[in-house]
């Protein structure tokens, strides 16, 4: 059985990780190697636009294996520099491949998404949720720390004092909360998240891919550099799309009334 399923509909490519027994664990190495491989492979096809991220089964995902966290298992080893060496070749090439990527991604959290699984929904770009999904940045409650990047992602999304909040606490909000933080950006029932989702991507899909690329880009570098060299950037970028004939197409269309299409060119 593939630990990460695949599916490409017109310009929208749609992940889902699969090992639903174990609740998609992303600490499982087989699922991290799927899905970087995936995300890498998406960012080099010029005709994905956008991806869709979720889960099989009941959970988005649970996060860490606690059948794995014993020691001598999983990402813990005797010695403590082999340790720090697992989470750097293990989890930490998510939140790195995640944040190298220019095609946008949504995660349409279908249910509980716990520790490391939070932070893997605070990895994409946008968040659209079940009204059953749960989260809970829960490492404290085993005694861990956000080892795979939460403790700088999650005060970028909801502010310091909320992240705080679940972290220090461990605590589980449930959708609600989620919107009501910012978490995510939409609550829908379980049975439209799908749909709702796929209607999102299609409305980013249906921009100038480079243009979509390139504001993707301004706004994960923006987090960390300048406001002089965040428009040094800019400048370079609309440069570029200025020559692109899907900004002709989109001027031509704008002034004819009509619907643009776009080539990627």
């Amino acid at each position: 059985m593939s630990a990460l399923l695949s599916r490409r509909t017109d310009h929208v490519l749609v992940l889902t990780l699969n090992l639903p027994a174990k609740r998609n664990p992303i600490t499982d190495p087989a699922l991290i190697d799927a899905l970087e491989a995936a995300l890498k492979d998406a960012d080099q096809n010029a005709e994905v636009r956008a991806i869709i991220l979720t889960g099989e089964g009941s959970a988005f995902s649970s996060g860490g294996d606690l059948d794995q966290m014993a020691l001598g298992r999983g990402l813990r080893d005797a010695l403590p520099v082999k340790t720090r060496e697992n989470y750097r070749n293990g989890i930490q090439r998510l939140p790195l491949i995640f944040d190298a990527l220019e095609v946008p991604v949504i995660a349409a959290v279908n249910g509980p998404a716990i520790g490391a699984g939070c932070d893997l929904a605070c990895m994409c770009d946008i968040r659209i949720a079940a009204d059953t999904a749960r989260f809970a940045e829960s490492f404290v409650r085993v005694g861990l720390i956000p080892g795979d990047g939460g403790a700088w992602l999650l005060p970028r999304i909801v502010g310091f004092a909320k992240a705080s909040e679940m972290a220090l606490t461990g605590a589980m909000i449930d959708a609600k909360d989620a919107l009501t933080w910012g978490l995510v950006t939409e609550v829908v029932p379980g049975q439209d998240l799908m749909r709702a989702a796929m209607a999102k991507a299609s409305q980013i899909a249906a921009n100038p891919p480079y243009a979509v690329r390139m504001t993707k880009r301004l706004l994960r570098q923006a987090q960390t550099i300048s406001l002089s060299a965040s428009l040094e950037m800019a400048a370079a970028m609309q440069a570029a799309v200025h020559a692109t004939r899907d900004h002709d197409e989109a001027l031509s269309a704008t002034k004819e009334k009509r619907t643009a299409i776009f080539d990627g060119t």
